[in-house]
């Protein structure tokens, strides 16, 4: 039987084996997961270009909203722009529609005045039209300023010059009204220009 065994061992040693085999003996486990790794390769680089794809069209769909956003912009910019030059060119309309009806009355003064001798008659007229045109303004928000006897206010209140007040109460307060300041709503539209005493 020995010379069975050194033959099997002879003979076992002249058959050629492979390399991997001869050395280290193959575990099952180390194959599949090496089969897994080409795998998830080839997964991973067909899952990036799916996802450069993906990512491609979102940048065109968020690109093309973005153009059309800036074109809605660029128009609305316009039409604000024109609709603010229409309503500055035309913002006096209302003011002056409702002044023609004055200047109407003030023709009709002026050529009553070439044929009447009648003064009285004239002032009347006059007068009339004063108080409609005054009424007109008012109507639009034109308020006068009353400033005679009130203290000096550098917020509505033009100094022209100061005087010597006539009594010790008005002194730093308003003696006599130059020019009559004008409100438009609550804002100042034209200060007074007055005497202020000292």
């Amino acid at each position: 039987m020995e010379n069975k065994d050194i033959l099997d061992e002879q003979a076992s040693m002249d058959t050629p084996q492979p390399d991997n085999l001869a050395t280290e003996p193959v575990d099952s486990d180390e194959a599949v997961s090496a089969t897994a790794e080409e795998t998830t390769e080839s997964n991973s680089a067909e899952g990036f270009v799916a996802e450069t794809d993906r990512i491609g069209s979102e940048l065109a769909e968020l690109k093309d909203k973005y153009l059309r956003l800036y074109a809605d912009f660029e128009n609305f910019r316009r039409r604000t722009a024109k609709e603010k030059l229409d309503l500055i060119s035309n913002a006096n309309e209302g003011v002056l529609k409702a002044l023609i009806p004055v200047v109407d009355d003030f023709e009709r003064a002026m050529q009553s005045m070439e044929n009447t001798e009648d003064v009285a008659a004239l002032k009347e007229g006059v007068s009339l039209i004063y108080t409609k045109f005054f009424k007109t303004l008012e109507g639009k928000g034109l308020k006068p300023m009353i400033s005679k006897g009130e203290p000096f206010d550098a917020d509505l209140h033009e100094s022209v010059t100061q005087f010597p007040a006539p009594s010790a109460d008005l002194k730093g307060k308003v003696i006599d009204e130059i020019e009559k300041g004008y409100y438009l709503n609550d804002k100042v539209i034209r200060f007074a220009k007055v005497i202020v005493g000292s």
